[in-house]
């Protein structure tokens, strides 16, 4: 328990904080396995727009304190290799 006022308050903060928190990265979660599905089933243009989509989630989350800026960095650059790869894999050869 508490022992003041503020405490109390910032217990209360810091809870709602921790479900923000959850159900962004859970939303993230979602997205990744969304794209590197797509990936995996060689759908490159669905994934094109998946990774807009989990990109822009990444970054917003980083803007808003869920994960850190670096981390968010880290996983797009990761995801975007995925996707060069996968589109090489998938461009007719020129002969």
């Amino acid at each position: 328990m508490p022992n003041t006022k503020s405490a109390a308050k910032q217990a209360r903060s810091s809870e709602r904080k921790a479900v923000r928190n959850r159900s962004v990265k859970s939303r993230l979660k979602t997205l990744e396995k969304k794209y590197l599905g797509l990936l995996k089933d060689g759908k490159v243009t669905e994934a094109k727009q998946a990774f807009s989509d989990v990109a822009s989630a990444f970054d917003k989350a980083a803007k808003s304190g869920v994960i850190k800026k670096e981390n968010a960095s880290r996983k797009r650059s990761r995801l975007q290799l995925r996707l060069n790869a996968g589109s090489k894999a998938s461009a007719p050869k020129a002969a």
